[in-house]
């Protein structure tokens, strides 16, 4: 689990935006500090040294308000994905 940060604001279309330090993955899930599910990484944008995160938030809008008060985290998933075995 790693640390993205408060969101700055909530977009009309009910994306939240966050400043990062890191570049996480997109489509991995961002949780609050109980582990309750926020939403994804939906984009990565912005300066490579200091960008910007746009998580696609799956909570209603009337309680996506409430994030901004709250630091968000990315779930790290640690399986790799595999690949096909090449033929010889």
């Amino acid at each position: 689990m790693r640390r993205l940060g408060k969101p700055l604001h909530i977009t009309p279309r009910g994306n939240a935006i966050l400043h990062v330090n890191f570049a996480p993955r997109i489509g991995s899930k961002v949780v609050t500090k109980e582990m309750k599910e926020v939403g994804q990484v939906f984009d990565v944008f912005g300066p490579v040294k200091a960008p910007y995160v746009s998580v696609k938030l799956n909570v209603e809008p009337s309680s996506a308000e409430n994030l901004v008060n709250e630091i968000l985290y990315e779930i790290i998933n640690s399986k790799k994905e595999k690949r096909p075995k090449k033929r010889k």
